[in-house]
């Protein structure tokens, strides 16, 4: 049987292997690319799994005056939309870490989210 002092250091060092890991997965959603869209089309927002906007395109129909308050709400539509695939893409991410680490899902790593 091991002793407290051993399977206190495995712990340590599994808990430092389960924040390297969740580290180098937050630093990957980062670099997952998503794509809204909105107005079939018409406005489309790339972000990162993290939810970071990268670009915000406008179709050239809506830049007149009198398509301002559709441009917003469609603005708006696309964000919610890319935003809604980056919570997806970080969720699969994050369980796919967890499940290979053997932790149950949802668990939270204090310091990480």
């Amino acid at each position: 049987m091991k002793s407290m002092e051993e399977m206190i250091k495995a712990a340590q060092q599994a808990a430092e292997t389960i924040q390297k890991q969740m580290t180098e997965t937050q630093g990957k959603l980062d670099a997952i690319e998503v794509e809204g869209k909105a107005g079939g089309g018409l406005v489309t927002i790339r972000c990162t799994a993290k939810g970071r906007v990268i670009a915000v395109t406008l179709d050239d129909s809506l830049m007149q005056a009198s398509e301002k308050q559709m441009a917003e709400d469609l603005i708006a539509a696309a964000f919610n939309d890319a935003r809604a695939k980056a919570d997806q893409v970080s969720n699969e991410e994050m369980a796919r870490v967890q499940g290979g680490l053997g932790l149950p899902p949802g668990f939270k790593i204090p310091g990480l989210g």
